[in-house]
C-alpha cells in the first residue's frame, strides 16, 4: 500500500473544501434567480402590475423597480457562470491559485469571493494600474479639447 503525503491530504481536503464551497453558492444563487424567474412568470411582468391602471408617477417607478429586478438577475446570471468557470478551474487544478504571480489565493479571499482569480496583492496592483490608465485617458481627452479650439 502507497503512503499518502501529508501535502496531498491537505491539497485534496482544500480541494474537497473549495467544490463543496463553489456547489453551494452555486445552489443558493440558482434557486434565488430560479425564485426571480418564477416570481415573474406568475405575475406576468416584473412588477406584479400587469392588471392595475396606473398613472405617470407609479406607471415610472415600476418600470424603474422592473429594471432594477432584471439588473439584479443578470448580476446574479453573472455570478453563477463565474462560479460554474470557478468550478471547471478546480477540475483542472488551476482554481486557487493567482492568474498573476501564481500564488496561492487566501482562504479568506475565496470564501468572499469564491471566483476571484487573483491574489488580494494582484488585485489591488491591477485596480490601481487601471485606475491610472483611466486617469490619463481623461487627461488626454481634455488636453485634446483645448487644441480644438
Amino acid at each position: 500500500m502507497k503512503a499518502i503525503s501529508g501535502a496531498a491530504v491537505e491539497s485534496g481536503s482544500r480541494y474537497n473544501e473549495l467544490k463543496q464551497m463553489l456547489d453551494e453558492r452555486r445552489r443558493q444563487i440558482h434557486a434565488e434567480v430560479q425564485g426571480k424567474m418564477r416570481n415573474v412568470r406568475e405575475e406576468g411582468t416584473w412588477g406584479g402590475k400587469q392588471n392595475e391602471v396606473l398613472d405617470a408617477v407609479e406607471s415610472s417607478e415600476a418600470d424603474i423597480q422592473d429594471e432594477i429586478e432584471f439588473a439584479l438577475i443578470q448580476m446574479k446570471s453573472e455570478t453563477l457562470n463565474k462560479i460554474n468557470d470557478a468550478l471547471a478551474r478546480l477540475e483542472q487544478g488551476d482554481y486557487g491559485n493567482c492568474f498573476d504571480c501564481g500564488e496561492e489565493i487566501a482562504e479568506k479571499r475565496l470564501r468572499a469571493l469564491p471566483f476571484a482569480v487573483r491574489c488580494k496583492d494582484c488585485e489591488e496592483a491591477r485596480e490601481v494600474a487601471q485606475q491610472r490608465e483611466r486617469q490619463l485617458t481623461a487627461r488626454r481627452g481634455t488636453a485634446s479639447l483645448f487644441l480644438d479650439m
